[in-house]
């Protein structure tokens, strides 16, 4: 039985047979089609001579009836900015109800009663669905690492004759059936560049390369036990493999040029899919999520109306907070929200006070709002800005010499960034978890070793960045000269300056000799041979101390790959590299 005739089928089931022009009009196929469909459906015993169901038709609707359904609502809804930061995207209140409820109940309308939901971001806000609604959870504890993919595969045992939905769906229609006769991924009659497939004739989705539109992926599919076996086996093997960890489910679906399930077509303004603030605010301008709290601040501290915040955008998550660009009034600003845990990371009262302290020097970029309670910033967008290049030495030079300026304005502030007492105190957020790494201890220890060392020959202590790594540098155009403004104090505070080199090294993943020719960067005078090693120490120490503020943030769910992992060797192998220079150093005194 083909798709055409499936849908004849299904018309059927649901209504008698009149004629076949109301059947055309009923299926959405051409009467020359609705014509052969029947005689064919008759000929292979599934209509009787009346065109009526005959008892092998019954058979094969209660074979391929659907069963269950997996919602997927684990992910972060990242364009979803800035509603993301209160309320989970599955969640949103849609013309009064909520997303993932209304999906909820049209599948309860006609029937379905098992209902899987994959979960992980902000899981407890779901956890009222298992007694409104009677859905089981399903937590993926990866949510923040991978994408869909890896949530479907922890539903794999129930996938057969099974619906699979994203929550951020809101269907006009009940896209859900009684009975459903063969397998299919659902896409709009929109025409999206965004979108990876087209449907063609025959009603297949193929695909299309990157340069072409194609059809906007729904994302609602239906998959019959013969379909779900393959997708069962594909997602099993896809989902051991790193190289999917950014893939989402649909890769399962496709066979070389096209995907193994037919297209179900429906019109646009039957499906409408909710990423963006605006998306909903163009949905439903009364839904309680616009009025969330970062937006209302946004519009008090640039004195604008709600209609006035456009062109939101989310920006590449970064290692500790969240941002989005917007537009407003003819500008651009980045709205900063802080990460998962920073709230025990960072004293905002402290980066608010820094702030102060640099104000009107031209290092920073541009502040328009600053809470010192909960960390939300927003600053004006520099247009054309680029950040450092670690790799190109002409990049690294200005930097240096444009941190070195910075250092040698001796700017104070009242708080100290104490780097041991740091690494206590993100092993302490650990709650008592032993270390990731089995030689932990024995690191830390000759970490601790060399705080001697680096007390007796700092110095000077004045304003450092503490995170000046080559990000956090970003080169701009004014007037038609080139500055270069260094962004993000979270952790600035009073310190030995040479750290900032440090931080700049480590960041940068350099090996020793960028790492010499860095401090060269910086002392264009020449180093002296305790100060450098000084900040050999520096290596080391940083290098423990971002390793366990990355421990702290794995137990949050968030990862930092190679990273991490480079920083707990910047502690071991910077410790050695200081013995060796000392060693040098005291052979040279005996000489």
């Amino acid at each position: 039985m083909n798709k055409q005739e499936s849908d004849v089928l299904n018309v059927l089931w649901i209504e008698p047979f009149i004629n076949q022009r109301i059947l055309s009009e009923c299926c959405g196929h051409s009467l020359g089609v609705v014509n052969r469909s029947i005689r064919q459906l008759m000929k292979d015993g599934f209509l009787d001579d009346q065109a009526c169901l005959t008892e092998k038709a019954n058979n094969e609707f209660r074979k391929k009836a659907p069963k269950n359904a997996i919602i997927l609502a684990a992910g972060f809804g990242m364009r979803m900015v800035p509603i993301n930061t209160e309320v989970p995207k599955a969640l949103l209140e849609v013309n009064g109800e909520r997303l993932i409820e209304r999906i909820i109940k049209q599948l309860h309308e006609v029937g379905i009663k098992e209902i899987y939901v994959v979960i992980g971001f902000m899981k407890e806000k779901f956890e009222y669905l298992i007694d409104d609604y009677g859905v089981e959870l399903i937590v993926n504890e990866e949510y923040s690492q991978k994408n869909n993919l890896h949530s479907v595969s922890l539903a794999l045992d129930h996938l057969s004759n099974t619906y699979i939905i994203p929550c951020d769906i809101w269907c006009e229609r009940n896209p859900f059936h009684k009975n459903e006769l063969y397998s299919w991924y659902m896409v709009s009659d929109l025409i999206d560049d965004e979108s990876t497939v087209r449907v063609n004739r025959k009603m297949e989705l193929v695909s299309v390369p990157h340069s072409v539109a194609g059809n906007a992926m729904i994302g609602i599919a239906y998959l019959l036990e013969e379909q779900a076996a393959v997708v069962r086996q594909r997602i099993l093997e896809y989902s051991q493999n790193s190289d999917y960890n950014d893939a989402f489910w649909e890769e399962a679906l496709y066979h070389k040029d096209r995907m193994i399930v037919s297209a179900r077509v429906v019109h646009s303004v039957e499906v409408v899919e909710i990423n963006t603030y605006e998306q909903l605010r163009d949905f439903d301008s009364d839904s309680n999520q616009l009025k969330t709290d970062v937006i209302q601040v946004i519009c008090k501290a640039l004195q604008a109306r709600l209609e006035e915040v456009t062109d939101i955008t989310v920006l590449k998550k970064g290692m500790t907070n969240r941002s989005f660009l917007f537009s407003c009034k003819g500008k651009k600003y980045i709205m900063r929200i802080p990460g998962e845990g920073t709230d025990r990371l960072i004293n905002r009262r402290e980066e608010a006070d820094v702030y102060h302290a640099i104000d009107g020097k031209n290092i920073c970029d541009d502040i328009a709002y600053i809470n010192p309670e909960n960390g939300y910033k927003i600053t004006e967008y520099l247009e054309g800005a680029r950040v450092c290049d670690p790799l190109n030495y002409e990049d690294v030079k200005k930097c240096m010499k444009r941190l070195r300026a910075f250092h040698e304005q001796k700017l104070y502030v009242n708080h100290e960034f104490d780097i041991f007492g740091q690494i206590e105190f993100y092993e302490s957020l650990w709650d008592e978890t032993p270390s990731v790494y089995k030689d932990y201890e024995k690191t830390k220890a000759n970490v601790l070793s060399l705080k001697s060392y680096i007390d007796a020959h700092i110095t000077d202590k004045a304003l450092a960045h503490i995170d000046a790594v080559p990000d956090n540098f970003l080169f701009v155009e004014r007037e038609g000269k080139e500055e270069i403004r260094l962004i993000d104090w979270e952790y600035a505070g009073m310190q030995d300056p040479h750290v900032d080199v440090a931080m700049f090294c480590i960041y940068s993943l350099y090996n020793k000799r960028q790492v010499d020719r860095l401090i060269a960067a910086y002392f264009t005078e020449g180093c002296d041979d305790s100060t450098r090693i000084k900040i050999y120490c520096y290596i080391a120490a940083c290098g423990l101390l971002w390793s366990n503020w990355c421990e702290y943030k794995s137990h949050l769910g968030v990862e930092f790959g190679e990273y991490s992992l480079r920083q707990y060797r910047y502690a071991k192998d910077y410790y050695k590299i200081v013995q060796e220079e000392l060693k040098k150093e005291e052979g040279r005194k005996n000489a």
